[in-house]
């Protein structure tokens, strides 16, 4: 067992006993079945999990790594190295003009489903270069003010999500066709298929919505 964290003042622990596969449902599943509520109890869970299964060995000497009891940590005795779980910061951002927003299709998505944009920092980038980086390369449209919403960790496997709104310079969109497959501006009164309401992305169109409705 992984101790995790207490869940109201109850100690909480992840098995690392494999599950059957066929009966096991991945994370998007689980956060499908369980309350919003627990959403940050599941997210802790799913990165921990990701992390123990994918740093069993020393990334340094290949040598088997040792899990430690007191903290996250796995770590070598052969060559000391120690490791932690990893956390990718990325930031997602809707961007706007006016009151319309810019929503956008991954060839991954459901059938239907239109989302903010998102993109991983690169290094040595801030997360305001990475909003106008990403808008760039994947819609092509430069953006003028960046107002920065709020974080959420990220499961899908360790990222942290930085939310933003960007304001577009225009509407003339051109989009890349790899990671984005189709987006378009839509008016707060037509809106397509939106992301589950557990996530960031959900929260950065429902907080405009609510926004556009008090003006």
């Amino acid at each position: 067992m992984q101790p995790l964290c207490y869940w109201h003042d109850e100690p909480v622990a992840l098995s690392l006993e494999a599950a059957p596969e066929e009966t096991w449902p991945d994370g998007r599943g689980w956060l499908a079945r369980l309350p919003e509520s627990r959403f940050a109890l599941l997210s802790t869970a799913l990165q921990v999990g990701a992390w123990l299964r994918d740093h069993r060995f020393c990334g340094r000497c290949g040598t088997p790594a040792e899990r430690l009891d007191a903290e996250f940590a796995m770590h070598c005795r052969t060559c000391g190295h120690r490791n932690y779980p990893r956390i990718s910061p990325c930031i997602i951002t809707l961007v706007t003009h006016g009151d319309a927003l810019l929503l956008a299709r991954s060839p991954r998505f459901p059938p239907g489903r239109y989302s903010t944009l998102a993109g991983f920092i690169e290094p040595g980038e801030s997360a305001e270069e990475a909003v106008r980086r990403e808008v760039f390369e994947e819609v092509g449209l430069q953006v003028g003010r960046i107002r920065y919403f709020r974080s959420q960790a990220w499961p899908f496997p360790h990222s942290l999500m930085l939310g933003f709104f960007a304001e577009a310079a225009s509407r003339r969109i051109r989009i890349d066709g790899v990671e984005i497959a189709d987006a378009a501006w839509y008016s707060p009164r037509r809106l397509p298929q939106l992301p589950p309401l557990y996530s960031i992305s959900r929260a950065l169109i429902e907080t405009h919505l609510t926004e556009v409705a008090a003006r």
